[in-house]
């Protein structure tokens, strides 16, 4: 079976994918700086599966590392999760992350063609649609202008993704946007472990239910919503997970070629709608307050999946409860996350 380097593969998506990787049969090679990550993780993902991978403690941006990893390991495709990802620092360290993401990419990329690797499936994510055109987003709709550094990136890195394959027809290029990937794992042994105050709701959630965090600040009642907080297309991360196998399977059959697909659920849910599933989920109440409206968030995004379902027979399998339920059943057995 073939070998997948996962770069960032002890992250929080990274992770849950190692999992369904090596359940599906792959041979999983690991390449992660543990900067927003744990080795744990990953012991668990062996634990999980009953299986080994193999894992470097590197950085992308150190080129002698990943050419004797490439050097080392007979890699047929890259997953690319590794990158800087909190939208509000990268709007206070936009030098921090276009260097991280990008040069970071460009070195990985340079050492793939070197070896002779040119399949890679591309973590991007729904910012790239900035203050979407049409709802629900298809992948024809137009790139917007896109609020932040962090998704820049993403939208830079498409791009040079999409003309390495202009350049040499041969490589295929995987291109998948998220959107908003919450749950864990359904043994609760893996999930979301976000260094100090979150930036993403549902750990914020399981944090202030666990007790870790008083208050849970809800950013916005005024939006142009049902209920006047932010629309998201919540999706649990499992099915994302699954979505990376599918989308190796398909570029497996492939000669070359750059491919888009949306992956979410489909079903938009506004911050107050999560917050009440997670309460009836769990028989729980969750303090929260309003706060002014965040900079660059847009009032509703979420997708139409269909083609993910039609030419990767991908289809998210989770519903907002069971999303809810899982988060809360890793935090409350690892309430302070991996430490």
């Amino acid at each position: 079976m073939a070998t997948i380097l996962v770069t960032g593969g002890a992250g929080y998506i990274g992770s849950h994918t190692c999992v369904e990787l090596l359940e599906a049969g792959y041979d999983v090679v690991v390449v992660d700086n543990l900067c927003n990550s744990s080795r744990e993780s990953l012991r668990r993902v062996e634990e999980l599966t009953g299986k080994k991978l193999t894992f470097y403690e590197a950085d992308l941006l150190d080129r002698e590392a990943m050419e004797r990893i490439f050097d080392n390991e007979r890699v047929d495709a890259v997953i690319h999760f590794a990158g800087l990802k909190a939208v509000g620092e990268s709007v206070c360290k936009p030098l921090e992350y276009y260097h991280n993401n990008i040069t970071g990419t460009l070195i990985l990329c340079d050492c793939m063609r070197r070896h002779g690797v040119k399949s890679i499936v591309f973590s991007s994510s729904a910012t790239v649609y900035g203050d979407p055109a049409i709802i629900p987003i298809t992948e024809e709709c137009p790139k917007g202008e896109i609020t932040n550094p962090y998704g820049r990136t993403k939208g830079m890195l498409e791009q040079i993704l999409t003309d390495l394959h202009t350049a040499d027809p041969d490589w295929k290029v995987m291109l998948l946007r998220y959107f908003n990937p919450i749950g864990a794992h359904k043994s609760g042994r893996i999930g979301e472990n976000p260094r100090g105050i979150p930036n993403n709701l549902l750990p914020y959630i399981t944090q202030v239910a666990v007790g870790r965090l008083v208050c849970l600040g809800v950013f916005g009642n005024d939006y142009d919503t049902p209920d006047g907080t932010c629309v998201r297309d919540y999706i649990h991360v499992v099915d994302l997970a699954n979505g990376h196998v599918k989308a190796l399977a398909k570029m497996a059959g492939e000669q070359g070629g750059v491919w888009i697909y949306n992956l979410g659920t489909g079903v938009g849910y506004s911050v107050l709608d999560v917050i009440n599933a997670f309460e009836e989920a769990n028989d729980l109440k969750i303090n929260y307050v309003f706060k002014e409206r965040r900079a660059g968030d847009v009032p509703a995004c979420y997708c139409d999946p269909s083609k993910a379902e039609r030419e990767l027979g991908w289809k998210a399998r989770y519903g907002i409860r069971e999303m809810c339920e899982d988060a809360w059943r890793w935090q409350k057995t690892n309430p302070k996350g991996y430490e």
